[in-house]
């Protein structure tokens, strides 16, 4: 049904898409042009060579070895700390680079290896990941899901779901696979509008062990398809969805698992490997809550990691039980999507050891929503973006990353002006305009002082401190504005569920 349905897309899709396609294409490639996590940074590099050395340490060394400090894999050396997915996926990647040169994936000799030839190779990996996933994931819910959409306009939101500036600059610019494991999770969500549960399940489960970081979305996801079992009447096909749902992540745990779970201390070395408690509260400056705080009170200081762990963790299921309570007595999608933004926000803004790439999870539920709400997805997308500039300026990236901003914002404006939906930006919500261009003038007045003042001597990372703060307040703001829409917004015809 699924191939049925991408066929379906294909014949129905306007001419427009194509052309976009590509130049969503032309724009992943122009930025991996352009520098990197680690570039010639001797003896540290960054997370190029983390993904190269997995694809090392996966194609040489057993399965069982691969989370386990060994003669061959040391662990204070980029150590492989994703799930089992990420490893198959390295060594799939490392078994195409032996066949092209044995010497990007040589047992110790090749750390550090930035040649032209190899630079090409694995930036072509991550675009065709992001093409056959990613892409097709998100075209799939545009054509297929959104039935209102004119063919037009929905070549237009897909298109401005794949040209989100962060997760281009992400994936393609320092470095990374995020395109994976969000492109799953949109697969997951479709075909849970298709009333496809035990796919769903699968997919989602396919993403948690991509990136544990997915864990995100594993609130709404639990809540929701607990609370389409209970929706039956009839209580024999409840309890039968409910065991189709276990048997799915039971199986899918298992098959990603099994070279892992026959021994407890392999076992146990993964786990540690994905949940590193002893590097604490946060590394760099993210903007989130904790990070803020350490302005007034000195977090680190004054708590352990251990106790820290533990607070973080009850604030964030605190925070999260209301809107997860309330989807589970209301499994519409519509509730499912906006408990996604929202319970992603909390966990980033609240749980432990966060990184600043992961707004990219949060981009993810509000991008699904860019016809229902295009103002707030563009000021997401602006702030969200703007977060990340001292991960951006350490990687050599400012110049693409205001470039690809401002180059899409016009874009996204254009589009949304031929939609009908200008109405979103203008004079009718006059308040609310002030608020959105004040906070735009604010990040242009932090970037433009970042790159050209230099900051005091007692304040070396001011600039990053207050970008922190920033977006912090922003995606505060964001939270309460989608928990606000799951209460209370009404019930449109496009998110009904299908089997229900």
């Amino acid at each position: 049904m699924v191939f049925q349905g991408v066929k379906q897309a294909i014949t129905r899709m306007d001419s427009f898409l194509i052309p976009s396609i590509i130049l969503n294409f032309m724009l992943r490639w122009l930025i991996s042009r352009f520098s990197y996590s680690g570039a010639r940074n001797y003896p540290i590099y960054g997370d190029y060579e983390a993904q190269r050395h997995w694809q090392e340490i996966t194609f040489n060394v057993r399965p069982t070895d691969w989370y386990k400090n060994t003669t061959d894999n040391d662990l204070l050396y980029w150590g492989l700390d994703y799930p089992p997915l990420t490893a198959y996926h390295s060594w799939l990647n490392g078994y195409i680079a032996d066949s092209f040169n044995r010497s990007w994936v040589q047992i110790h000799t090749s750390r550090g290896i930035q040649t032209y030839d190899h630079k090409i190779f694995m930036r072509s990996t991550v675009l065709v990941s992001d093409v056959f996933i990613y892409f097709t994931g998100l075209v799939y819910y545009f054509m297929i899901v959104r039935k209102p959409l004119t063919p037009r306009e929905r070549a237009m939101v897909a298109t401005i779901g794949l040209m989100y500036p962060a997760l281009i600059l992400i994936d393609h610019g320092h470095f990374q696979y995020n395109c994976v494991s969000l492109g799953l999770t949109i697969w997951s969500v479709t075909m849970l509008m298709n009333g496809r549960y035990f796919i769903a399940s699968v997919l989602y489960c396919l993403a948690l062990n991509y990136k544990q970081m997915t864990l995100y979305y594993s609130f709404s996801f639990f809540f929701f398809l607990l609370g389409i079992c209970f929706q039956y009447t009839n209580r024999a096909k409840s309890l039968i969805t409910l065991i189709t749902i276990g048997s799915a992540v039971i199986t899918t745990f298992t098959v990603c698992w099994f070279p892992f779970i026959w021994d407890m201390e392999t076992f146990l070395s993964v786990v540690q490997r994905l949940f590193p408690i002893s590097r604490g509260l946060y590394e760099d400056k993210v903007a989130n809550i904790w990070c803020s705080l350490e302005v007034l009170i000195k977090l680190k200081t004054l708590i352990s990691s251990e106790n820290m762990a533990k607070i973080s963790a009850l604030t964030t299921f605190t925070c999260l039980l209301p809107s997860s309570l309330h989807l589970f007595k209301n499994p519409t999608v519509k509730n499912f999507i906006y408990n996604l933004a929202g319970t992603s926000l909390i966990f980033f803004l609240l749980s432990f050891q966060v990184h600043e790439k992961t707004i990219l999870l949060v981009a993810l539920p509000v991008t699904l929503l860019i016809h229902e709400h295009p103002f707030t997805t563009l000021w997401f997308y602006i702030i969200s973006t703007f977060s990340l500039l001292p991960l951006m300026a350490k990687d050599g990236l400012i110049m693409p990353t205001l470039a690809l901003t401002c180059f899409s914002m016009i874009i996204y404006v254009a589009f949304f002006r031929d939609m009908g939906l200008s109405d979103s930006f203008n004079v009718v919500h006059k308040a609310r305009t002030i608020i959105f261009v004040s906070s735009i003038c604010g990040c242009l007045f932090l970037t433009l002082a970042s790159i050209l003042l230099k900051p005091p001597t007692r304040y070396p990372h001011i600039y990053i401190l207050l970008n922190s703060i920033y977006s912090c307040l922003h995606f505060i703001g964001f939270t309460l504005y989608y928990h606000y829409l799951q209460f209370y917004a009404q019930e449109p015809e496009l998110f009904k569920v299908k089997g229900l």
